[in-house]
């Protein structure tokens, strides 16, 4: 498995997936994204995501059943591994820590 640490757009990826259980195909993906970050999100850049994840064992893919809607294509659905699940755990306990440390006062300052 090659290295387990997230960047912010992978982190993202990895809650949609998460997200969408049984449903999270590259398409879903990117729609959940745009939908909750208000960001422009490309498709082939989720597509690259999905699969640098797979590469780190964050998340394992597999192929559905062909359908007429889509021309007999099948789509390839990603679900979150036990290390992707502790990489988002990991990430959100490092924010929390480092959310933990600003004093109070900070805010009342800005």
């Amino acid at each position: 498995m090659k290295g387990t640490n997230i960047g912010e757009f992978e982190e993202l990826v990895l809650l949609t997936v998460a997200a969408l259980m049984d449903e999270a195909y590259s398409v879903a993906v990117c729609d959940e994204l745009s939908t909750h970050t208000g960001r422009t999100v490309k498709l082939g850049v989720v597509h690259a995501v999905l699969n640098r994840l797979e590469e780190k064992g964050l998340v394992k893919s597999q192929l559905g059943e062909a359908t007429r809607a889509r021309g007999g294509k099948r789509k390839r659905f990603y679900q979150l591994t036990i290390p992707g699940k502790n990489a988002l755990v990991n990430a959100k306990e490092m924010r929390d820590q480092l959310w933990d440390r600003i004093p109070s006062l900070a805010w009342k300052n800005l």
